[in-house]
């Protein structure tokens, strides 16, 4: 997979939330705020990752994200990137009822981030792509279905065209990885430059 340098400049921003939160956290391990950036430092990360890595670092998220509920159950940005994380990990998963378990997760969390903040049109959008998450994966199942079915006529081909099955399988569940990581990477960006923005100047 080749990154973009939009792709290593998301990357390296998202290492860099990861640090600062690792460190912040031992200094202060009741910040919901850090933890929440934290788990979506670490969403974000996983798409640049093999299927193994990345399924390791979304459980590591999901975890970070049930701390930070625990110290603040109601923290509208946690809950919605809590469903991020169980939306994602529904799409990585073969399996379509335990994929589906993901998706019902995701759909509570964003339902609860609606609930806490009605006018956000990003959480309502979530909640309703959510409810079609079983469809869009049984859809990228039978592609991949598709896809490694095709060829295999000739031996000597066949070798060619499993590789290339599997790029293309490949490409089509880090195309659907990276809508989902994307907009948890819009919203972190727009709250750390929140966090950033300087003083109005003096009148």
């Amino acid at each position: 997979m080749e990154f973009s340098e939009d792709d290593v400049n998301r990357l390296l921003l998202a290492e860099h939330t990861r640090k600062t939160s690792e460190d912040n956290y031992t200094r202060n391990p009741l910040d919901a705020e850090n933890l929440t950036k934290w788990g979506g430092a670490l969403l974000e990360l996983a798409q640049f990752q093999d299927a193994l890595g990345a399924k390791m670092m979304i459980s590591d998220c999901i975890s970070k994200l049930d701390e930070a509920l625990l110290i603040n159950p109601s923290k509208h940005e946690t809950l919605w990137c809590m469903g991020n994380a169980h939306s994602t990990s529904g799409f990585m998963n073969n399996d379509l009822d335990e994929a589906k378990v993901s998706f019902d997760k995701a759909a509570h969390y964003f339902q609860r981030a609606v609930d806490e903040e009605p006018g956000n049109d990003l959480y309502r959008k979530s909640l309703e792509v959510a409810a079609k998450a079983p469809q869009l994966h049984m859809e990228f199942q039978k592609a991949a279905a598709e896809q490694r079915a095709m060829g295999g006529a000739s031996s000597a081909s066949s070798t060619a065209n499993t590789s290339m099955k599997k790029k293309k399988s490949s490409d089509l569940k880090y195309d659907i990885f990276g809508w989902v990581i994307l907009a948890v990477g819009i919203v972190a960006w727009v709250g750390m430059a929140k966090s950033h923005v300087p003083p109005p100047p003096p009148r």
